[in-house]
C-alpha cells in the first residue's frame, strides 16, 4: 500500500483549508471548544445537516480507501461530539450528502459504484432503503438539488456524472463527456437544471439537464481538477480546485482568465466549498493536512489557516444554519468542529 507521502507526491486527492474575514458572534447553544471525534477509519467526507444545526454526517474508508470496509457516521452537537448511529459498508464511503426535502435521507457514494440511500428514522437493520449500482467504477462525489430538492447527482471514476431521484430504482440521465475521473459535481444555487462537474481531464464542464450535451468547456487548469464548487450569492462565479495547489475563481460569462487564483497550500487542493453566509468566502482542502480560509476578493487573500489534521485532510464544510461554524475530516481518523478564529484542538 502506498503511503500517505507517496501518494501525496503523486498529487492524489486529499486535504483541506479554509477563510473569513471577521468571526461571527457566539451561537450561545453551542460550545466553541468542541472536542474532537475519532472515526475507525480514514475520514473522507463531512457535511453539516440542512435541517438541525446541531447534526452532521461523516464519510469514512478502511485503509486510506485503498481497500476494505467504510463506515457512514451521523453525529450530535450536545455539546460534546456524540454519535447517533452509523452504517457499515462493504466498501469505502468516498462523499455524502443529505436530502434537502427529507431531515432523515442521507446518500452515500462507495467505492464500488454504488450509491446507498439512508434513513435516519429507520433502524440501521432495515437500511439502506436502496442500493442504486449504475457506475462502472467508484463512486467519488454526490450533491443534492438546493432548488428544486428533488434530484441529486453521482460523480464517478467512470468519466461520468448520473442525475436521480430518491424515489427511482434507475438514473434519469447519463452525462458523459469528460476524458477522465469525474471527483465531484455541484448544482448552481440558483438555477435548478444547471451543475458543474470537475474532472482529472483538466477541465470543469457547466451543464443544463435540458440541452443534450455540455453548455460550456472550462480548461480551468492544466492539471487534474478535485473539486468544484459555486458562488452561493452570484450564481456565474464558481471556483476549482486542483493537484496544482492552487484554486482558482471564474466568472463564466468571461472564463478567459480567472478572476483570482488563489496560491497558498503546499499540495495538490482536495475540496473547494464557498461560505454560505459570505459573499467572498471560500473554504479549502489540501494533501498538505491544512485547513484554509480565503477571501477572493483582496490582495491577501488567505486570512485563515488550520493545521490541526496530522495526515490528508480531505472532508470541510460549513454549516448553512451556524454561520462560523466548521468541520473537518482526514486520514487521521478524527473529526473536528469549531467556530472559525478558535483553535479545532480546544479542549
Amino acid at each position: 500500500m502506498a503511503s500517505s507521502k507517496e501518494l501525496r507526491e503523486r498529487g492524489t486527492p486529499f486535504k483541506i483549508k479554509l477563510i473569513t474575514t471577521r468571526s461571527p458572534p457566539p451561537n450561545p447553544n453551542l460550545r466553541r471548544d468542541m472536542p474532537v471525534f475519532k472515526t475507525p477509519f480514514n475520514g473522507y467526507s463531512v457535511k453539516f445537516s440542512p435541517f438541525y444545526e446541531s447534526q452532521l454526517a461523516v464519510a469514512t474508508s478502511q485503509n486510506f480507501g485503498i481497500l476494505g470496509n467504510g463506515r457512514l457516521h451521523v453525529l450530535q452537537l450536545n455539546p460534546t461530539i456524540t454519535e447517533i448511529t452509523s452504517f457499515d459498508t462493504a466498501d469505502g464511503v468516498y462523499d455524502l450528502c443529505w436530502s434537502e426535502s427529507h431531515d432523515s435521507l442521507l446518500i452515500a457514494a462507495v467505492a464500488d459504484g454504488s450509491l446507498k440511500i439512508y434513513d435516519l428514522s429507520l433502524p440501521p437493520t432495515s437500511n439502506p432503503i436502496r442500493s442504486l449500482h449504475e457506475h462502472a467504477r467508484e463512486a467519488h462525489g454526490v450533491d443534492f438539488n438546493t432548488v428544486r430538492k428533488d434530484s441529486f447527482l453521482s460523480a464517478s471514476w467512470d468519466d461520468t456524472v448520473k442525475l436521480w431521484t430518491v424515489d427511482r430504482p434507475t438514473s434519469v440521465r447519463t452525462f458523459k463527456e469528460h476524458a477522465y475521473c469525474v471527483y465531484s459535481a455541484a448544482w448552481n444555487p440558483r438555477h435548478a437544471d444547471v451543475f458543474a462537474s470537475a474532472s482529472g481531464d483538466c477541465t470543469v464542464r457547466i451543464w443544463d439537464v435540458r440541452e443534450p450535451g455540455s453548455t460550456m468547456i472550462l480548461p480551468a487548469h492544466e492539471f487534474e481538477i478535485l473539486s468544484c464548487d459555486w458562488n452561493k450569492y452570484d450564481d456565474c462565479i464558481i471556483a476549482t480546485a486542483s493537484v496544482d495547489k492552487s484554486i482558482k475563481v471564474w466568472d463564466v460569462r468571461n472564463y478567459r482568465v480567472p478572476v483570482a487564483v488563489l496560491n497558498g497550500h503546499g499540495y495538490a487542493v482536495r475540496k473547494v466549498k464557498f461560505s454560505p453566509h459570505r459573499m467572498s468566502a471560500i473554504a479549502s482542502c489540501s494533501y498538505d493536512m491544512t485547513v484554509c480560509l480565503w477571501d477572493y476578493m483582496v490582495e491577501d487573500a488567505l486570512i485563515g489557516r488550520y493545521d490541526h489534521h496530522t495526515e490528508f485532510a480531505v472532508g470541510v464544510d460549513m454549516s448553512v444554519l451556524v454561520e462560523g461554524l466548521l468541520a473537518s475530516t482526514g486520514w487521521d481518523e478524527l473529526v473536528y468542529v469549531w467556530q472559525h478564529g478558535m483553535d479545532p484542538r480546544a479542549p
